[in-house]
């Protein structure tokens, strides 16, 4: 018996949550086949095996978190008699999701020791002991708990939900939530954060002009003018390095959480290509395939909430970045041109920057470069 323990998948994360288990207890597999998928604070990455083998027993359950070193699955070379399973996604027993039993029972699919089929009473659901187990703890009876497992597999977050149904349960918090809280927790223990706002007025934009893309073009433009935004912070040197290209990180709110992909060397690709890597990246994180080096490496961040409403904002920089941009809502208002009244657009801003390492005049003068890109026509 070989077990194969979670690998440092890089970027120095202590642990992950199984998601999806591609294999069974039983299964013959080949050496690169995917084992398992799992979730980290920065991506969801396919694990696959490192040996050909049969799978003696899986040492978590979807929707449990492992941390690096901890053991992932077991290896027999043994010649054991086939089990019958079906190397790849678990499938319910019965067709119907809640199907009549003469008495309560117990009965083990393919995937044995993996995902059991229960009947409880007149219901039959499919969940792994770790499910189960989860469910118990909660205090969630999962025949009153709607599947949306592969094949009708009751998963942590269905169990998760069914508890949240009921008031006053606590919920552990799962996948990118998880992440996000980490993080957030991270940034309050170590960033000093200090805020400037300013607003833009964008009245010579065209009428179909794509916010976003000017907002990533000026970000870049006030990255060259003060640099010192587009550094990183290293608290235990109490030193900071320069970063060659701006890596601009592009916050991204989804149900599930808070994704932010890296729009690489934003200074040096045209409008075109800009364009074709934000949409390639919004499809990455709605499809929840987004790539490991898709979400790492950002030297600062854009937060262009604005879309969903507000005007300023003091956001959180997350290490060892040391500012974030926020963009608000755009909104007409009169000015003042030519000694005249004038409407035009104006688009708030703001400037979130680690204290510690960024001065305030260099913050003010990246703001200042900031907005005076965004007031020039395309």
């Amino acid at each position: 018996m070989t077990t194969f323990r979670l690998p440092d998948v890089g970027e120095g994360l202590q642990e992950a949550e199984v998601i999806r288990w591609h294999v069974g207890l039983g299964d013959r597999v080949v050496a690169d086949q995917p084992l398992v998928t799992i979730q980290t604070d920065k991506a969801v990455v396919e694990i696959p095996s490192p040996r050909s083998g049969r799978i003696g027993r899986l040492h978590a359950g979807s929707g449990d978190i492992v941390q690096v070193g901890d053991g992932l699955v077991d290896f027999t070379d043994a010649d054991a008699p086939d089990p019958g399973a079906i190397v790849g996604d678990l499938v319910r027993a019965a067709s119907g999701t809640r199907e009549s039993a003469a008495a309560p029972a117990s009965v083990t699919t393919g995937a044995a020791g993996v995902t059991d089929t229960v009947l409880v009473g007149a219901g039959r659901f499919v969940a792994t002991p770790a499910v189960r187990a989860h469910a118990r703890s909660l205090g969630v009876d999962l025949v009153d708990v709607t599947p949306t497992g592969v094949g009708g597999t009751i998963t942590m977050i269905d169990v998760d939900r069914a508890a949240a149904a009921r008031p006053g349960e606590i919920v552990p918090l799962r996948g990118v939530r998880r992440a996000m809280a980490n993080n957030m927790t991270r940034a309050h223990a170590e960033v000093v954060p200090a805020t400037v706002t300013d607003l833009a007025d964008i009245g010579a934009w065209e009428p179909d002009e794509a916010a976003t893309l000017r907002l990533v073009r000026a970000v870049g433009a006030a990255c060259l003018a003060e640099p010192a935004l587009n550094m990183w912070f290293h608290g235990r040197d109490v030193g900071r390095s320069e970063n060659t290209s701006v890596d601009l990180g592009m916050a991204m709110d989804t149900d599930d959480g808070l994704f932010v992909p890296v729009l690489h060397d934003v200074v040096n690709r045209s409008a075109p290509d800009l364009r074709q890597g934000l949409e390639a990246l919004k499809a990455a994180v709605s499809a929840r395939s987004v790539s490991p080096n898709q979400l790492r490496g950002q030297t600062i961040t854009l937060s262009n909430f604005g879309m969903h409403g507000g005007r300023h904002a003091a956001l959180v920089v997350v290490p060892p970045q040391v500012a974030i941009v926020g963009a608000g809502r755009i909104e007409s208002a009169i000015v003042a041109r030519d000694d005249r009244p004038a409407v035009t657009n104006l688009l708030p801003v703001s400037l979130t920057f680690d204290h510690r390492v960024v001065m305030g005049g260099e913050a003010a003068r990246f703001l200042n470069a900031l907005v005076e890109d965004l007031r020039l026509p395309i």
